[in-house]
């Protein structure tokens, strides 16, 4: 298949075009920067220097496209607006150059964030009702929504909280657990989902290949759902770290959030850590079942939680991001 990907250079992105080189597709890739790509090391993959906003790079990546998959986005703002104007509009331009020679399928990688938490023992499936409760997954559902108002065949696929090569996210935690201390929101007990970049990518796969995905959202994560605690603690193993925790309780917690977001203000940056956040932090569980892209894509996660950390931490010593 001819693929053209935005976001082709962030982590998740990253594990996807090189899922789709190995496959054998054509690939095709939006990129802001050109020397980012270049550390890759992807071979046969052309290359579109451009963003969200160069709709001429966009017509130029959709052209002649079997299949769009949309990664490009933000994860971190400064306020509502900003996300929306990534999350939303910019998925709206992609949309647009999309119709131009509309393709056989447009995968949008969305979030959890824009289902909303969900209730401890309770994972939640895609019948339930979207009920975001932070800017960045309002900012995700309404990219979703434009999905609905395109003529061609779309697929929406919502992970939880991913991690593995190239991801800087969780990159921080394992940090912390290197130094044998980790702070916790609450008491640790909020109970999440999780999933290999890499398991990631062939969701996605899976989900713009199967005839029964067009027209659906899916969850894509690993059935075994884990806790904030234990996740520190899997992090610590991989690492070889018996870790001390330190509970923040709730009121602790949003003060440090309301701290941490407005010193980034101040300089005119954006942090995943912020108040807004501190509801996506507090929640009782994220947790979901991806029974739904197993049924209809024969897709499921392969990677467990410990030998996909142990990946990780070999690969972040390998590149000297963890010394």
């Amino acid at each position: 298949m001819r693929a053209f990907v935005t976001g082709g250079t962030g982590f998740l992105g990253t594990h996807l075009v090189s899922a789709l080189v190995a496959r054998g597709d054509t690939v095709t890739c939006l990129v802001r920067s050109p020397d980012k790509a270049a550390l890759r090391a992807w071979q046969g993959v052309r290359l579109v220097r451009g963003d969200l906003d160069d709709a001429a790079a966009l017509r130029d990546g959709c052209a002649g496209a079997d299949v769009i998959y949309h990664l490009a986005g933000r994860i971190a703002a400064r306020n509502l607006d900003e996300f929306m104007a990534a999350n939303r509009d910019g998925t709206a331009k992609v949309l647009e150059a999309a119709a131009v020679q509309p393709p056989r399928r447009f995968v949008l990688v969305s979030s959890i964030a824009a289902a909303g938490p969900t209730l401890p023992g309770v994972p939640i499936d895609e019948t339930r009702p979207p009920r975001p409760v932070t800017p960045y997954g309002k900012s995700k559902l309404a990219g979703e929504l434009l999905l609905r108002s395109v003529s061609f065949p779309c697929t929406i696929v919502r992970p939880p909280v991913v991690y593995g090569e190239w991801d800087e996210a969780l990159l921080g935690l394992f940090k912390l657990a290197r130094g044998g201390v980790i702070p916790l929101f609450g008491d640790g007990s909020q109970e999440i989902s999780v999933i290999y970049g890499a398991d990631v990518a062939d969701a996605l796969i899976a989900a713009a290949t199967s005839e029964r995905t067009a027209g659906r959202v899916y969850f894509a994560t690993h059935p075994e759902t884990t806790t904030a605690r234990r996740l520190a603690e899997a992090v610590g193993h991989a690492l070889g770290k018996t870790l001390r925790f330190l509970p923040l309780p709730a009121p602790l917690a949003r003060a440090a959030l309301w701290t941490i977001g407005s010193l980034a203000g101040l300089i005119g940056r954006a942090s995943v850590l912020s108040s807004e956040r501190a509801a996506e932090f507090l929640a009782p569980a994220w947790t979901c079942r991806a029974d739904a892209l197993r049924a209809d894509a024969g897709w499921q996660a392969r990677i467990d939680l410990t030998t996909g950390l142990g990946r990780t931490a070999a690969w972040y010593r390998r590149q000297g991001w963890l010394k």
